[in-house]
């Protein structure tokens, strides 16, 4: 398959992981002190992404609970994170140019990371 999550080391002997398709990352996450709290996340993401919400902040809708949230960048541009039940952003996206391609990236995931493979390179 090649969409995949991949976990790697990161700075301070912590983890982050990515969510990726053919080596391009789409979405990606914020350090984790431990390993199985990045592993956790993932399994989170794999479970709760399907059926979440998507939010259009930039038109001022409002959500709560496991959702999408796009987001407008300073510039106009838009990205997109994934914002667990407490309200923790989980993974986050590039800067997109067209608000299209921050939708594509929300279907990527909801549609291909549950069945998407955990590389371990940590």
């Amino acid at each position: 398959m090649a969409h995949k999550f991949n976990v790697t080391p990161a700075a301070n002997d912590q983890f982050k992981f990515d969510f990726s398709y053919n080596s391009e990352k789409i979405f990606w996450s914020e350090n984790y002190k431990q390993k199985a709290s990045a592993k956790s996340a993932i399994e989170s993401l794999k479970k709760n992404a399907p059926g979440a919400a998507t939010v259009d902040l930039s038109k001022d809708e409002t959500g709560s609970g496991y959702r999408f949230e796009i987001v407008a960048s300073k510039d106009g541009q838009h990205f997109v994170r994934f914002v667990a039940g407490n309200g923790e952003t989980m993974v986050r996206t590039e800067t997109y140019t067209s608000k299209a391609s921050a939708k594509n990236a929300i279907e990527s995931l909801q549609k291909n990371g549950p069945g998407a493979d955990v590389a371990d390179g940590a």
